[in-house]
């Protein structure tokens, strides 16, 4: 038996500017870019987690991060760090009908299995909607982990009340990829640490719940 992989300081940075991002707080976004930054991720690492934020918290709170991280590396670039640009998408997304299709297969390995039910019988717009531009064009860029877009999903889900069905959705998605509880938990702590109690009780209660019903079995 091989003991879990520990969140590297770069992936757990991805949780105060994935929370901070989503819940409007720039001032502590400003500082947690800052430590992302010098903890190991690129500039377009941190663009996708900003550019991810417009599908769970809105596109005005996504802007607004942007703004913040523009605002960020300009200053840091006047101090005279020269932080890494990063990775683009390695091919062209997918349009149209193929982008359809694509997202449907993305959502399907993350979620393992077809995602269906009542819901999106009643409100096929949305279910489209998931597919062609969360799972699609978002989850379609592969210059950030799926691993990545997780944990930075679940910061974002947990500083907001409300969410919590999507986020223990999140934390089963999580887990599907490989993600293990020690490494959950390590979101978990740092979203106490560095964010609010709140969302981490929030975030702690959805992997509660998801390994009551699902124990997790390490081989």
């Amino acid at each position: 038996m091989t003991e879990p992989e520990p969140l590297t300081s770069r992936q757990q940075a991805i949780v105060p500017i994935a929370a901070f991002a989503a819940e409007g707080n720039l001032a502590k976004l400003d500082t947690a870019l800052e430590q992302g930054l010098d903890a190991g991720l690129t500039i377009n690492d941190t663009k996708e987690i900003l550019v991810q934020v417009y599908a769970y918290a809105g596109f005005p709170r996504s802007l607004n991060a942007l703004g913040t991280l523009m605002s960020v590396v300009e200053t840091r670039k006047a101090r005279g760090v020269t932080d890494e640009i990063g990775k683009l998408p390695s091919h062209p997304l997918p349009k149209g009908d193929a982008l359809l299709s694509t997202g449907t297969a993305n959502q399907t390995q993350l979620a393992g299995g077809v995602v269906q039910g009542p819901l999106f019988d009643f409100a096929p717009a949305i279910d489209e909607f998931l597919k062609t531009h969360l799972f699609g064009d978002i989850f379609s860029r592969d210059n950030l982990s799926w691993h990545d877009r997780e944990i930075a999903t679940l910061a974002m889900l947990a500083v907001l009340p409300g969410a919590e069905p999507q986020l223990q959705a999140h934390i089963a998605i999580a887990m599907n990829l490989g993600l293990t509880p020690e490494q959950l938990t390590s979101v978990i702590t740092g979203l106490k640490q560095l964010v609010n109690q709140a969302s981490a009780e929030r975030a702690q209660t959805a992997l509660n719940q998801h390994l009551e019903h699902q124990p997790y079995n390490q081989e």
